[in-house]
């Protein structure tokens, strides 16, 4: 079989899935719609398929005619809490509810991939899961971990891809060692006395308190940590208050701290214990006092070297120029760390940048939209990669 012309086939089909999903978005773990499709076609296909994973999950085996080792290929499904503002046929009808990072094309280049590599049962020796992934953008793979996708065969290798709108179409990204970063979410609250704002002495103002805050925890990444590793912390929701003339009692702060290391390496201060000395010292100035959180929603996705390099190698074959293939990283957090931490994997982004197509606005954005020709990219670059995988 021509991989290539396959695809080409196929083509109709993987758009139509891919519109069908962004015109019908789902949050996370509530994919029920979503994972309907997504099973039902994988059983069409002839594979074993179970639902029900991480409540909104699906995950079908491929079993191929020698037994060998297992690889894990898997596709987010969730969408985001965004209304949507293009002008397009298949816009979201869900209001407040968009795919505006690419899930929607991730799920169905990893169903249009299944059923090409359900044709080559011959030439797999061993197992190939796919793993239809809830609720991406907070965390649903640690569930799937928890409950075992890992096990049952046992998983040897994984590897995950992202369509980028940052990079253009017709590239791929990828390096070995960190590709994405830790994000941590912090809460902050900051406590003081309300009053008139007629009288500013007899209250104790956590307003100026907060201020004073986020100012100076910008400091954190430029006068402590080194430039040579990027961190990013960023103060994204401020509440407080309910009229202009009255002083609060407290204000609530929450953002996110986003790095490509791990924090307190060498006995260097953590970034959690950094941001907190500041906070602390700032309070007591303004005789306020604080409560402070912290939440881990990802780790680093880090990638093998063995399997970044047979990603590199099909690129090369994909692409037909070694000189599309970019080393690359980002600092958006990624669940896919879930199972970098526990068997050897890959993940790496796909272009899908095109400003002549209008897919040239950043992920998360009301009017993202991807250049849909990288969808055969990214589909053609999962059965390869597959196939190399139990080649060697």
């Amino acid at each position: 079989m021509n991989i290539k012309k396959r695809i080409t086939s196929l083509k109709d089909e993987l758009i139509e899935l891919r519109r069908d999903f962004h015109k019908h978005p789902e949050l996370g773990f509530k994919e029920y719609r979503t994972s309907e499709i997504v099973a039902n076609y994988l059983e069409k296909c002839e594979l074993n398929v179970k639902r029900g994973i991480a409540k909104t999950g699906v995950v079908a085996l491929l079993e191929g005619n020698v037994p060998g080792p297992t690889l894990l290929l898997r596709a987010d499904m969730d969408a985001l809490p965004i209304q949507e503002e293009n002008k397009i046929s298949y816009k979201s009808v869900n209001d407040g509810v968009m795919h505006a990072c690419g899930h929607d094309a991730h799920t169905a280049i990893l169903l249009i991939t299944a059923k090409i590599l359900s044709d080559y049962r011959e030439k797999i020796k061993g197992k190939i899961k796919f793993v239809f992934q809830p609720n991406e953008e907070v965390g649903g793979s640690k569930v799937m971990v928890d409950q075992g996708i890992l096990k049952t065969p046992q998983v040897n290798a994984a590897m995950g891809l992202h369509l980028w709108t940052p990079i253009e179409s017709g590239k791929i990204g990828v390096k070995a060692g960190p590709i994405t970063a830790t994000l941590d979410v912090f809460n902050l609250e900051i406590k003081g006395k309300g009053g008139h704002t007629g009288y500013p002495e007899n209250a104790v103002d956590p307003i100026i308190a907060a201020a004073n805050i986020i100012q100076t925890i910008q400091t954190i990444q430029t006068r402590e940590i080194s430039a040579l590793k990027p961190t990013i912390i960023m103060f994204t929701k401020i509440k407080s208050g309910v009229k202009p003339n009255i002083i609060p009692d407290k204000v609530s702060l929450e953002g996110t701290m986003r790095y490509l290391y791990k924090g307190g390496e060498k006995n260097e201060e953590k970034l959690e214990k950094r941001f907190e000395r500041i906070v602390k010292a700032i309070c007591k100035t303004y005789r306020t006092k604080y409560k402070l959180k912290f939440y881990n929603e990802n780790q680093p996705v880090i990638n093998d070297l063995n399997m970044t390099k047979l990603v590199r190698f099909t690129a090369e074959k994909v692409l037909g120029d070694i000189d599309r293939i970019i080393p690359f990283m980002s600092t958006a957090g990624e669940d896919f760390s879930e199972f970098a931490d526990k068997v050897p994997s890959v993940f790496y982004f796909v272009g899908a940048g095109n400003k002549e197509k209008k897919s040239c606005y950043p992920h998360h954005n009301p009017r993202f939209n991807i250049d849909e020709d990288a969808m055969s990219i990214g589909v053609e670059m999962h059965v390869r990669s597959a196939l190399e995988f139990f080649n060697k």
